[in-house]
């Protein structure tokens, strides 16, 4: 069963700069502590990216989460930002209570996934996918008592109440 979208990303050019506009400008909150990482196998598995880096961080206001990520690696294939009329986001995670049956489900319906199923993380289980116009979507099911915000268990510090 789908309980709803738990967060959108944006893909920026500079983290710091973005996270006090959001907050600023639609009082967003840093939930936890921005996280980062380089050679990760285990997060390239988590996005489908090989050989990647960036640094986000997870904001909220109210029930709404918003990731922003700055990814180093790899380079970004446009810099241009979007316009209404283009096609495409970063991605949209939507939250499931049983997601090895989402998974089997969506692939039905013609998602497409780069791993052979979701990836425990211990807080949440996750796996990106692409819809069938090729845009990401990530599945996640949050193991309840155990997530605060998708990322912050990679990061290894607690996250702020």
């Amino acid at each position: 069963m789908i309980r709803g979208i738990h967060h959108v990303a944006v893909h920026v050019r500079d983290l710091d700069r973005m996270i006090a506009f959001y907050r600023d400008a639609f009082g967003f909150e840093v939930v936890g502590e921005p996280f980062a990482w380089e050679k990760s196998e285990f997060i390239d598995r988590i996005v489908d990216v090989p050989d990647s880096a960036a640094k986000g961080a997870m904001l909220r206001c109210g029930t709404c989460y918003m990731e922003l990520f700055e990814y180093q690696q790899p380079q970004p294939t446009s810099t241009e930002p979007k316009n209404a009329y283009d096609k495409g986001y970063t991605h949209f995670c939507v939250d499931v209570t049983d997601i090895e049956q989402e998974f089997e489900r969506l692939k039905g319906l013609g998602m497409t996934f780069g791993q052979p199923g979701p990836i425990d993380v211990g807080h949440v289980k996750t796996i990106y996918g692409r819809d069938p116009e090729g845009n990401l979507i990530e599945i996640q099911q949050t193991i309840e008592g155990k997530c605060d915000f998708p990322l912050s268990a990679l990061t290894g510090k607690p996250t702020r109440p």
